[in-house]
């Protein structure tokens, strides 16, 4: 039987673009200091809320929402798509890559 605190480990918060529409996506970005496209990725949604007041997007043309997902499907989806995963804090600093 799953404790609850294994079942919580499994769940991963991400900044979704476009939610429930045929262009939905994973919010994914690229930066001179980090070659490869990434998925920010938080352990709470409390820290994802936080991170994307600072998160460079645009509020005109796109929506936004944050989400849980199972984090193997997480990491399914990033690696089919090319990006990598990196777990950040509130503030935008890398606490480690998912793989």
């Amino acid at each position: 039987m799953e404790t609850d605190i294994t079942i919580k480990k499994q769940w991963i918060y991400v900044v979704v673009q476009d939610p429930g529409t045929s262009s939905e996506e994973l919010m994914g970005f690229a930066s001179q200091a980090i070659e490869t496209p990434f998925i920010p990725a938080f352990e709470s949604k409390e820290e994802a809320q936080q991170c994307f007041l600072i998160m460079p997007k645009d509020l005109l043309k796109k929506k936004y929402e944050i989400q849980a997902i199972i984090r193997a499907d997480l990491i399914d989806q990033a690696k089919e798509r090319g990006y990598k995963i990196f777990l950040m804090d509130e503030k935008s600093t890398i606490k480690r890559e998912l793989k």
